[in-house]
């Protein structure tokens, strides 16, 4: 386990430094400068490119991102806070800290209602309840999200204005309300239908009969048995999810004024600042990796049966 462990994180180190290669020649490659403005003068643009570093090739300029974050340094905003640190700006004014509250909200909406509805849904397997629940996780995980923060908003919050229009820095559970079940529903419903389809599966096995044969209370082979084989899909799909829900959802932060970490990565990018664009990416990066890690060590948790041996495939 421990070798295992030490193994994946050599291979996220260099997961990280692919990324971080392949993301700063991406976003070199785009025609014209950050600094490019209607009243700016080329004289203008070359010292500015002095300044910040540009003028230097670009494999230079890539070591100098790789070293200044191995000593914790992310550099200074370009354009849209210029001169702040991009450390302050992610971390310190509570962009990043936003996301991440936001994000595990409603990862945690999403898990706690939609394994159950999967569970019941798989029990109660030809039934109108199972077709009912399974119109609901299709619709869920086919409409837009940003058609239903919309609807989610013109109804509750303009219409009858039982939540705020705007939510702000989510300062108080109604500001947690609309945001929350915009993020949360897609997963949620996603959650629900791969938990049914792992639940099938489980309930149709030998041990779930032979269990059935013994007399043991059905709620009791549902939890102890067939729920926690069946969990092993849900957890890789958490995986992903988790990073990516955590870094914010640009659509419901836009819809609903949260200045979290997703709408100003955006902002970023089309602002073309490039030490917010290198460190948004790296920190998406990183907690990709580590949540596939915990996932991976959550595969011996749920099932003890998993090899996970540093001899499996990375």
């Amino acid at each position: 386990m421990i070798w295992y462990i030490i193994k994946r994180i050599g291979f996220a180190i260099l997961t990280v430094l692919v990324v971080i290669t392949i993301v700063f020649f991406l976003m070199n490659a785009i025609p014209g400068s950050p600094f490019l403005t209607e009243k700016s003068t080329p004289q203008q643009i070359e010292l500015a490119n002095i300044k910040y570093g540009l003028d230097k090739p670009l494999l230079v300029q890539l070591k100098n991102y790789i070293v200044n974050y191995l000593k914790g340094d992310f550099g200074t905003s370009l354009k849209m806070q210029e001169g702040a640190p991009v450390r302050d700006i992610i971390f310190r004014q509570g962009k990043f800290a936003l996301s991440i509250k936001l994000g595990l909200i409603s990862l945690a909406l999403a898990v706690i209602i939609g394994i159950p509805i999967g569970c019941i849904s798989a029990y109660k397997r030809g039934t109108w309840i199972d077709g009912l629940l399974r119109v609901v996780s299709t619709i869920g995980v086919a409409v837009p999200t940003f058609v239903l923060a919309s609807e989610l908003l013109i109804t509750f919050a303009v219409n009858r204005t039982w939540f705020p229009v705007n939510s702000g820095s989510l300062t108080s559970f109604k500001s947690y309300v609309l945001p929350v079940l915009s993020l949360s529903f897609y997963y949620l419903c996603s959650i629900a239908k791969r938990t049914r389809t792992s639940m099938l599966d489980a309930i149709n096995q030998d041990y779930i009969r032979t269990a059935k044969a013994k007399g043991v209370k059905t709620r009791w082979i549902i939890i102890k048995h067939a729920l926690r084989n069946s969990l092993v899909p849900v957890v890789t799909y958490l995986g992903p999810v988790l990073a990516g829900i955590i870094t914010g959802s640009l659509v419901v932060e836009s819809t609903f004024g949260i200045p979290g970490l997703g709408r100003y990565f955006v902002q970023s990018i089309l602002n073309r600042d490039y030490p917010i664009i290198m460190a948004t990416t790296v920190i998406l990066a990183v907690l990709v990796i580590f949540t596939n890690l915990l996932v991976d060590i959550a595969y011996k948790i749920i099932d003890p049966r998993i090899n996970i041996s540093s001899s499996e495939e990375i």
